[in-house]
């Protein structure tokens, strides 16, 4: 893959500014709406990292998502503003040495035995809070007082603000874009591709894939977290759910539907699918249904995701030699 080039930054920056206006248009539901989906975007990019790129199709990434922000609560005072600077590192740093034990123990395994592992430790993470004293049980746990940077007395950041809260998730959405593309441009993403791709031959080309593959799995664990202390953060709110295979599910349907061979894909899923979500249940009582009738219909209409789908209304042309389909698979950007 190509190194970032100037146009590609001057895209992102461009990306990011016209995104940072949004505060300004519409009220502030659909700004907490927004924040919502850049962060569930944040959590498929995190576990495309791993499924798309590094061909681990992990089913653990919720437990990460949910256990960053059970540490931002369990760490905070009861009822004064936890400092950012303290609990964020704490909470990703906390879901990293988490994720390099899974990581070390499930990397041994290979195909559905790894998606199996991978749903036990979860599964594992899942009834630690949900049957014990530790995390509020089923009820969950409050965070009264959102967390702040603060220098002394002065306040730089506070995310109870909705426009706030919206910008810095903004800013890490993009900068999670920014870390995955940038690290697919470094030989450690061409050894993190060849594993994907034929693991022999990476073997016998000297690459070491255990341990390539455990640093791919330990940063997209790691960015999961990031996503969700700042879920945490913006509901006030964990429960055992935050860690439940279903969100690892919802997440990877995420992945598929925005393309698993393009960084910014799974955003884009994220957007389709918390915002079909949304609408069914506006319109619809028993919403999850047709949700589920819908997505099936997406992908087996779409298989290669919102990109192929993009194709069948006419806004792109199916590729129609090997040349050029080898050309849209290296192309992850």
């Amino acid at each position: 893959m190509h190194p970032l080039s100037s146009r590609t930054h001057l895209a992102l920056l461009a990306a990011v500014v016209a995104a940072a206006m949004l505060p300004a248009l519409v009220p502030d539901y659909y700004v907490q709406f927004a924040a919502k989906v850049l962060i569930l975007g944040t959590l498929a990019m995190a576990l495309n990292l791993a499924v798309g790129f590094g061909g681990l199709v992990s089913l653990c990434h919720a437990a990460f998502f949910g256990l960053a922000g059970y540490v931002l609560v369990l760490a905070a005072p009861e009822y004064d503003a936890p400092s950012l600077l303290l609990t964020l590192p704490l909470a990703v740093g906390v879901t990293v040495l988490v994720a390099l034990v899974i990581g070390v123990l499930s990397l041994r395994t290979r195909g559905v035995y790894f998606i199996m592992v991978t749903l036990a430790f979860g599964e594992m993470l899942f009834f630690l809070f949900h049957d014990t004293p530790i995390g509020g049980g089923s009820d969950g746990l409050f965070l009264y007082v959102k967390p702040v940077l603060a220098f002394g007395e002065t306040i730089l950041l506070d995310l109870d603000n909705p426009v706030t809260f919206y910008l810095v998730a903004l800013l890490m959405t993009a900068g999670c874009w920014w870390f995955i593309r940038h690290l697919l441009s470094t030989p450690f993403g061409d050894a993190l591709t060849a594993a994907r791709d034929n693991e022999r031959r990476a073997l016998a080309l000297g690459i070491p894939v255990f341990r390539v593959r455990l640093i791919a799995f330990v940063l997209s664990a790691a960015l999961a977290g990031l996503a969700g202390y700042l879920s945490a953060a913006q509901f006030g709110f964990v429960a055992p759910q935050m860690l439940g295979w279903h969100l690892s599910a919802t997440a990877l349907v995420m992945v598929v539907l925005g393309g698993t061979r393009r960084v910014a894909g799974p955003l884009a899923g994220a957007f389709v699918v918390t915002g079909l979500e949304e609408v069914l249940k506006y319109f619809i009582d028993d919403w999850k249904l047709v949700y589920g009738l819908i997505v099936i219909a997406l992908v087996l209409v779409a298989p290669g995701g919102l990109q192929d789908l993009a194709r069948l209304a006419g806004f792109g042309r199916r590729a129609s030699t090997p040349a050029l389909k080898l050309k849209e698979a290296n192309n992850v950007g």
